[in-house]
């Protein structure tokens, strides 16, 4: 694998690019500026996506019935004095 290296103006100039490039291959780039390196751009280390199924899973408690819930609608919103 080649370590890419760029000067600061170069990569000034092609920095969505290499954005783009990095998010790609996953490869670091080096920024130099007069010839020294002074960073390194790399991709982020992300945590493996988790299916959205069961994701409440031990969070949270159900209590009572949830489809049968025993509220009047016809009456909701309306005063009872």
């Amino acid at each position: 694998m080649k370590q890419r290296v760029y000067s600061a103006s170069e990569f000034k100039a092609k920095c969505l690019a290499c954005l783009d490039d990095i998010e790609e291959s996953g490869e670091t780039i080096t920024i130099t500026r007069r010839g020294k390196p002074v960073a390194l751009l790399g991709p982020v280390k992300r945590k493996p996506l988790k299916s959205l199924r069961d994701s409440w899973k031990g969070k949270i408690v159900i209590l009572g019935d949830i489809v049968n819930t025993h509220f009047d609608w016809e009456c909701a919103g309306q005063d009872r004095s």
